[in-house]
């Protein structure tokens, strides 16, 4: 993560992002080097020969979250999490797209078999299978479903999950304990 005088003035670009014609490329200058480590951590994950290239998702991210200028961004943690849910939603729509094509077309459903994988511990659980335990977790409690995120898919450790969240960082171990011991039943059920 950056230190203190580079984080105040990512959260500063992002204040007032969009408002100069060249505030689209300071903010990205000061952004890049963290998309990328998260874009990488997440394909580090992926099967091995997985197609999609760590600067092709850096890019599609940044193209996506470009598009929300309106938004009223409060912090660079804020967008870094929500960056870690727009790459890990390319990366789902890539795996679907991907086996749709192999099995016959967009229209057919996907054999959650036969999906990307990824590494969860020792364990290899399907891309696609760990997206619907998370959906089923944010559906039971948001708060834990976003720890996984920025734990799991963004890297961020207790101390800087707590900091994007705004909770205590005992608080962010005990949604961790949770969250894991939840998506571990999802993930090994029959």
């Amino acid at each position: 993560m950056p230190d203190k005088k580079t984080a105040d003035a990512i959260t500063e670009q992002l204040k007032h992002w969009g408002e100069e014609p060249d505030s689209d490329a300071e903010v990205l200058n000061l952004v890049y080097a963290e998309l990328h480590r998260q874009a990488h951590r997440y394909l580090q994950r992926e099967r091995p020969g997985h197609v999609l290239q760590t600067t092709a998702l850096v890019h599609e991210a940044y193209l996506k979250l470009s598009k929300q200028r309106s938004f009223g961004w409060e912090n660079r943690s804020q967008f870094y999490g929500i960056a870690a849910t727009v790459m890990r939603r390319i990366l789902i729509d890539f795996a679907r797209s991907k086996h749709r094509q192999r099995r016959g077309g967009p229209n057919e459903d996907i054999p959650i078999d036969n999906a990307v994988t990824i590494a969860v511990s020792d364990n290899r659980f399907d891309l696609l299978e760990l997206n619907e335990a998370l959906e089923r977790l944010a559906d039971m409690d948001p708060e834990l479903s976003k720890i996984v995120e920025l734990r799991f898919f963004s890297g961020l450790d207790i101390a800087e999950t707590a900091l994007a969240l705004g909770v205590s960082e005992s608080t962010i171990k005990r949604g961790w304990a949770t969250a894991k011991a939840f998506l571990h039943r999802e993930l090994t059920r029959p």
